[in-house]
């Protein structure tokens, strides 16, 4: 057996180069590049790796510097969900905090199942030198370290404390990462002293090594039975989720929908499943969606979800699907999602599994009355939307205007990323979307600071598009560094800081609830109340996005912002647009409820209200059972 004399770092670097996705017979390789941050568990180890794969051309890996260890993690996702999960990146970071920082970018990747491999660096395998800097001590083992912490929130999980061990472990990890149904965060510690530690390894692992992703087609049976249940449907509407998207399963949706005529209503993950703008498409539907698709849900008798994986804002915490005969079928490439409500299960790719329904139903249709009512509740829906786009609100504009304003600026093909904040919301009842992949929002785990570091993924996956990332100022304080590594790399963004002064969807939902807007403003300590109702404070967010080397324009007005967009489109640099918004202007209503319990004992009259609205709307949830 031939061998070659390399570290465990090396190995690595190698083995990644290698890997290769292939689906419908295009080849990607499948790690274009590792983001990292160097400490003493990885500088002398991957670090030592990379440099050498750079200089000498022994891998074909490059080396990205990031500035914050979960922002990296959140790039990779963009990266990975722009390339429909068939590309991500490796990350890599030292022990200690550089990779518990990670345990968030982790977490968000699984929930919204998109892959990412982490390289967290580890104690001394061989002990010999512990405890040393950074290491948490646990009297109870000494195989404990912080990196356990990403078990819960990895989809494979590995520790390699002998070269022997690397293999296997690789392997694994790149077994989960290509799997539609099983992917997610796959992480492999990689102990400081083994990463240096040199072994003669077998050439053969370093191949070039590809990895089929296939289109599974759901069982003849299950086609069948899901078949009889949507030929019974009167009122049938389509739920298409993220799985639409990320299967490439788009022409085979509009296929189905126009020879069915049942009407699609979509997630957060899905929106741009179909154009909004198609005879068949009403929207969001659930606790952020369009009264249009929710007035559907609420009579549809049978439910076709498709690539959904159900959250409660889908199902407005299980009240939107209210007939009380409702049958739902779900195709989903996870067993675990079809399953979901009791359902009649399709375990299968969308796309393949829409095409065999497509066959499967030949000759059903809805009646015409039914699609009549569906594409009026669309209509009716468009003209809300129109007068929230031009709502005139003074003397600040309104959020809506500025998402209108970019909806109207932005072309089919550009690409809007969110994640948190009230935006989410506005954006899914709201945006417009043209184009697949034009509708960029994480709201999975719905994580603050995840839009400028996964814009940065979007468009390093996809250079010709433009790429507007929109950031409330909470999300821009937790984290608005991977601006400098945008403006390192020359990846030109524009960076929309919507500016309103703390919390709004929190200061919302506070209200809501009885609870005030209690602690989501961003203002001084009042002396004479004790709590933080003082005045604003004087924070200079735009100036702050200048000193990390962006270029910076200031609107205060919808005109003004126009020509700033404009402007930064015409722009070869990363800009940032900063505009403030009235963060109680009016905005279009869901007609939809989210469970958020309330306080069930209270001296608050507001909190007690809040309480009675509350148990009126929990009356109303279901099991779907």
């Amino acid at each position: 057996m031939r061998t070659v004399r390399l570290t465990v770092g090396q190995a690595v670097v190698r083995f990644l180069a290698n890997q290769w996705s292939e689906r419908d017979g295009t080849e990607r390789r499948f790690f274009p590049g590792c983001f990292g941050i160097f400490g003493h568990g990885n500088v002398a180890g991957l670090g030592q790796a990379l440099l050498e794969a750079q200089v000498r051309g022994a891998a074909d890996l490059r080396y990205h510097l990031a500035r914050n260890e979960q922002a990296m993690v959140h790039t990779s996702v963009g990266y990975a969900r722009m390339a429909n999960r068939l590309q991500t990146f490796a990350c890599t970071a030292s022990i200690g905090p550089g990779s518990t920082n990670m345990v968030t970018g982790a977490a968000l990747a699984t929930i919204n199942r998109i892959p990412v491999l982490l390289l967290p660096s580890d104690y001394f395998a061989t002990r010999v030198a512990n405890p040393v800097l950074q290491e948490l001590e646990d009297p109870r083992s000494y195989d404990v370290s912080v990196n356990d912490t990403l078990k819960p929130v990895s989809r494979f999980w590995d520790r390699v404390n002998r070269p022997e061990q690397l293999a296997s472990a690789l392997l694994g990890a790149m077994r989960v990462l290509t799997d539609p149904a099983e992917t997610g965060t796959a992480t492999v510690a990689l102990p400081q002293d083994v990463q240096a530690e040199a072994y003669d390894w077998p050439v053969e692992l370093f191949r070039k090594r590809v990895w089929h992703v296939a289109r599974p087609v759901p069982e003849p049976a299950a086609v069948a039975r899901a078949t009889d249940v949507l030929r019974s449907a009167r009122r049938p509407l389509l739920v298409a989720g993220g799985g639409v998207i990320y299967s490439e399963a788009t022409g085979a949706l509009r296929r189905f929908a126009e020879a069915t005529g049942i009407p699609v209503a979509d997630t957060q993950a899905g929106k741009g499943a179909v154009s909004w703008d198609h005879p068949n498409a009403v929207g969001g539907v659930g606790a952020t969606g369009s009264p249009a698709a929710n007035a559907l849900a609420r009579q549809a008798d049978v439910v076709l979800g498709v690539g959904t994986r159900y959250s409660d804002f889908t199902t407005a915490s299980r009240t939107i699907f209210a007939n009380p005969d409702v049958k739902f079928v779900n195709l989903n490439v996870v067993s675990f999602d079809a399953a979901k409500h009791s359902a009649y299960s399709l375990v299968g790719d969308a796309r393949a599994g829409l095409e065999t329904l497509t066959e499967a139903l030949d000759g059903y249709r809805v009646d015409e009355a039914y699609a009549a009512r569906a594409r009026e509740l669309a209509a009716e829906w468009a003209r809300v939307v129109d007068d929230a786009f031009h709502l005139g609100h003074r003397p600040l504009p309104a959020q809506t205007e500025v998402l209108g304003t970019l909806n109207e600026v932005s072309g089919p093909r550009d690409v809007v990323v969110q994640a948190a904040g009230s935006m989410p919301g506005d954006l899914q009842m709201l945006w417009r979307s043209r184009d697949p992949k034009q509708y960029h929002v994480e709201y999975g785990y719905s994580c603050m600071g995840y839009e400028i570091a996964g814009g940065l993924g979007a468009k390093m996956a996809d250079p010709s598009r433009e790429v507007f990332v929109l950031v409330g100022d909470g999300s821009y304080l937790m984290m608005a560094q991977e601006i400098v590594t945008a403006v390192a790399e020359h990846v030109k963004l524009t960076i929309i800081i919507v500016e309103n002064h703390g919390f709004a969807s929190i200061g919302s939902l506070s209200e809501s609830l009885g609870s005030q807007r209690f602690g989501t403003g961003y203002r001084y300590r009042d002396p004479g109340t004790g709590r933080l109702d003082g005045e604003l404070l004087p924070v200079d967010l735009a100036a702050n996005a200048a000193s990390l080397g962006a270029d910076v324009l200031r609107a205060n007005t919808v005109d003004a912002f126009r020509d700033a967009l404009e402007r930064a489109k015409a722009s070869d640099r990363t800009t940032v647009v900063h505009i403030e918004t009235d963060p109680l202007a009016p905005a279009p209503s869901s007609e939809a409820w989210w469970d958020v319990p309330v306080s069930e004992v209270a001296e608050l009259d507001s909190t007690r209200q809040a309480r009675k609205t509350y148990d009126e709307h929990k009356a109303d949830q279901r099991p779907y059972l």
